[in-house]
């Protein structure tokens, strides 16, 4: 079995279990003609999210790397009346495409997208936390330090999502000097290590091809 096999099964419960209306496949279709890496979540893992979400209660989630805003759009969707997202975008044309996908999903007015380095931003977040979910998905080796703004910013009851964790099985190798997996590797030690947390991580394949997820839960 490989990647065809992988994406035909995707595309089968997608069509079963998976709403992906206009708002979210223009998202998509738009991101990829703007020129926007095709980083988004898969349309069954942009589910997963809002499931979580829901799961959780969440009023107040942070989102780390908006990229078009097609995991955005998932996420604010799973949000209660008067609840709120902010997500972190460092590159202005993606943020203005994202703003775009975003208006057009009818979710501007729940979603806060806060342009520049995240490291710069999440200082400012302090006056507006806790958040009830964090989903990290930007730069990798920035990882560590997300994962300790994160912990700032949640509250007992919180869940941190990192995505694209499995790097096509590289996490493994503890010798690698890709800076991307090497930021993957101790951000997971570092969730494996923290007194506040317990977590797993799920390798996926489909559509997206073979990576993976680590979904943390803040206890105290």
């Amino acid at each position: 079995m490989g990647q065809q096999t992988w994406t035909a099964v995707d595309a089968y419960f997608d069509g079963l279990l998976v709403e992906e209306d206009e708002a979210l496949t223009a998202a998509a279709r738009d991101s990829e003609a703007a020129g926007l890496p095709p980083h988004q979540v898969a349309p069954n893992q942009g589910k997963l999210l809002n499931l979580l979400a829901r799961i959780r209660g969440a009023r107040s989630i942070l989102e780390i790397g908006t990229l078009g805003g097609y995991s955005t759009i998932w996420l604010a969707r799973a949000l209660p009346e008067g609840g709120r997202l902010v997500t972190l975008e460092v590159d202005d044309h993606c943020a203005d495409v994202a703003a775009a996908n975003i208006a057009r999903a009818g979710l501007d007015h729940v979603v806060d997208i806060r342009r520049g380095r995240a490291v710069d931003v999440l200082p400012g977040l302090t006056e507006i936390a806790p958040f009830d979910l964090v989903f990290i998905d930007a730069d990798k080796p920035s990882n560590p330090e997300y994962l300790r703004w994160a912990l700032e910013l949640t509250r007992p009851g919180s869940v941190i999502i990192g995505d694209n964790v499995v790097r096509e099985g590289a996490v493994v190798d503890g010798a690698s000097d890709d800076p991307r997996v090497r930021g993957v590797r101790r951000f997971t030690e570092l969730i494996a290590e923290h007194p506040r947390l317990t977590a797993t991580a799920l390798q996926t394949v489909g559509s997206k091809g073979y990576d993976g997820l680590v979904m943390a839960l803040v206890t105290d």
